[in-house]
């Protein structure tokens, strides 16, 4: 590659990253507004928009082509979507919960930190001092950025850092699967795979509900799964959120096909201030105190993370649903 087209790739590759950035800041603030404030259960929410979001990848599903869908892990594939979408999932109910979204954005940056524990457990990589202390210094980021220890704490703050764990756990399952498995396969299981799993979430919650004793559940999930769309405005902004998810995924995909992930990391981590700016105008949410000291130690901590991973990733990955 000459060094005018690996420009033009970087360039490409950061403005990709800084789409889907902002597009994952419009999911974040559509989403509270429907679950929180409107009152339409999270479960349902999800469900609808990635049905939606598939409708709209139809496209790059068709482009892949279905013979991408050969494969040795078909367990795999199957245990990665369902996290990928109980990742989403924990993530809606923290919104629905009234978890604001500066919180929800920086605690879900704690992935990599679990990437480190799932590759030294599962794909045994080593665990260096650097790497342990990085991971260390991540989660006290992450524990300030909650404000654990003080009121405005809730139960409710540990979605975001559950939501991570999976999507973490996902990554570690790509990085294994990549092994032998062609990305355009690892892309397409995820594009087919993702949405069925939010109706086996959905039914797996409403079996919960029906055999556990009232109170058991938090109120919000204690209804069930309904699988009916709601209407007026929570169902125009439902459409909405399943266009945007989609669009989302088109500029990862495109983001990771022509730039690699270490370099396009730092872009990605522009979708915290774009969240912070778009809950201030949209939600009227501003962060407390704790939050940029806790935040620049997840951050610094992530970005060491990469530089020391700098040459052993891959070049690329699917890109994974979240919202992010």
């Amino acid at each position: 590659m000459n060094q005018v087209s690996s420009s033009n790739a970087s360039l490409l590759g950061a403005t990709f990253m800084l789409g889907a950035g902002i597009t994952f800041a419009i999911i974040n603030v559509i989403t509270p507004i429907v679950t929180w404030q409107m009152g339409v259960p999270s479960t349902a929410v999800v469900f609808w928009q990635y049905v939606i979001a598939t409708v709209f990848a139809l496209p790059l599903i068709w482009r892949i082509g279905f013979g991408a869908l050969k494969t040795r892990h078909p367990v795999a594939h199957e245990v990665r979507a369902f996290l990928s979408a109980l990742g989403v999932q924990f993530f809606a109910f923290g919104f629905a919960s009234g978890v604001p979204v500066w919180q929800m954005v920086a605690l879900s940056m704690t992935g990599p930190f679990f990437i480190i524990a799932g590759a030294t457990i599962f794909l045994g990589e080593r665990l260096t001092v650097q790497r342990l202390g990085a991971t260390i210094a991540g989660f006290a980021g992450a524990l300030l950025v909650s404000q654990i220890g003080s009121e405005q704490f809730t139960w409710a703050s540990i979605l975001p850092v559950l939501a991570a764990a999976c999507w973490g756990t996902v990554s570690v399952i790509t990085k294994y699967l990549t092994r032998d498995e062609a990305p355009e396969s690892l892309t397409l299981y995820m594009l087919v795979l993702i949405t069925p799993n939010h109706f086996l979430i959905g039914l797996i919650l409403g079996i919960a509900v029906a055999i556990l004793p009232a109170g058991a559940l938090p109120a919000s999930l204690a209804t069930g799964f309904d699988f009916m769309l709601p209407g007026g405005d929570a169902l125009v902004l439902i459409l909405l959120l399943g266009l945007v998810t989609a669009a989302a995924q088109y500029f990862l995909s495109l983001a990771y096909k022509v730039a690699d992930a270490t370099y396009l990391q730092p872009f990605d981590d522009l979708k915290l201030p774009l969240n912070i700016i778009a809950g201030w105008l949209v939600l009227g949410q501003v962060p407390g105190i704790l939050f940029w000291p806790g935040v620049l130690l997840i951050i610094g901590a992530s970005l060491f993370i990469m530089r020391q991973d700098r040459g052993r990733l891959p070049t690329g990955r699917s890109p994974i649903p979240e919202t992010a």
